[in-house]
């Protein structure tokens, strides 16, 4: 039998996204944006697709953690907010500045 894993809340997330902001864990971008303005990165082990139109980051599309918890959009957006939406102005820029094109 197994154990059921929790879904990934918008909190942990966006405590990710604030330590790669910080620069305290390493954000790595797997891809380029494609048409649909996602892209997916890595951030030590957790796997990020963000809704980014090569300016602004929009959203969290979807989250998956090492131990194989996930978390979506969707099921965020039902409790009111996702992660991103919980970032302070400076840390989305930061982001921002992190995903850029170079």
């Amino acid at each position: 039998m197994t154990a059921h894993r929790p879904a990934l809340t918008a909190r942990e997330v966006c405590q990710l996204l604030r330590d790669a902001a910080l620069g305290i864990r390493a954000l790595q971008c797997l891809d380029q944006p494609c048409a649909s303005g996602h892209v997916t990165v890595d951030i030590e082990g957790w796997r990020l697709t963000l809704d980014f139109d090569g300016n602004h980051l929009r959203h969290c599309q979807s989250c998956r953690a090492p131990d194989g918890r996930e978390g979506a959009f969707d099921t965020w957006q039902r409790y009111g907010t996702d992660p991103v939406s919980l970032l302070s102005t400076w840390e989305l820029a930061q982001i921002e500045r992190l995903l850029a094109p170079d």
